[in-house]
């Protein structure tokens, strides 16, 4: 038997033991595979490992996708967690071709994905509070959110997490320097359900710009002098 002439279901279990690459290589051999590959349950599962792989045509989106993984661990891409105000004139060049990338494609899930249930974004220096909240308010049955050293995310995330997270069982923000111990706070006194993990998070320290150091340091010196 020639393999286009099993059946959908058959090509679909075969189709989902090969990865993205493979999948869409294979589906450019003839329309028969081709239609297997843009089916949308056979993309139940995607995960990311380059902000790169966002930009190649081997993945489809759709009512399917349950889990969804975008993680970066490269030392590259650990300088778009560095402040704006920090980062040299050759750093800022290389976020700037990928500093919106994140952010469209999670857009993209808000409107194709409705029935997504899990989401870990590890490393994604440059996305904010509103792409999270926008996933929040679109994807009802999220039940397991994952931010890891995600620089830009503050309390307005956790407290999103209270307003539109009604599935949510399962949340972690960890190494995220801008998240507080209030908002943690108020995430375990109104949503005692969800599992809060925060490792280092509230701990951190969060980077502020030299002048802000300053009028600290004034204010701090000024209270000494006159107490």
């Amino acid at each position: 038997m020639h393999l286009t002439e099993l059946d959908q279901e058959c090509l679909l279990h075969l189709f989902s033991y090969l990865d993205k690459d493979s999948r869409r290589s294979l589906s450019l051999t003839c329309v028969r595979l081709r239609q297997v590959f843009l089916d949308p349950h056979l993309w139940t599962l995607l995960h990311f490992r380059s902000p790169c792989e966002l930009r190649r045509d081997n993945y489809v989106l759709g009512s399917s996708l349950r889990y969804l993984a975008e993680c970066w661990h490269s030392s590259r891409v650990k300088v778009c967690n560095i402040e704006d105000w920090m980062k040299t004139t050759f750093q800022k060049d290389l976020c700037r071709k990928h500093e919106s990338l994140v952010s469209d494609f999670l857009e993209r899930v808000c409107h194709m994905c409705p029935n997504l249930l899990s989401l870990t974004l590890s490393g994604c220096g440059h996305i904010t509070d509103r792409d999270v909240i926008n996933v929040l308010q679109s994807c009802r049955r999220l039940h397991s959110l994952s931010l890891e050293n995600c620089a830009r995310m503050t309390d307005s995330v956790l407290q999103a997490v209270v307003d539109h997270g009604h599935s949510l069982t399962d949340m972690r923000v960890d190494f995220c320097r801008n998240v507080t111990q209030a908002g943690l706070q108020e995430v375990r006194d109104k949503r005692p359900e969800v599992h809060l993990s925060a490792l280092h998070s509230a701990d951190m320290i969060p980077d502020s710009k030299p002048e802000e150091k300053t009028q600290i340091r004034r204010a701090l010196q000024k209270f000494l002098i006159f107490s």
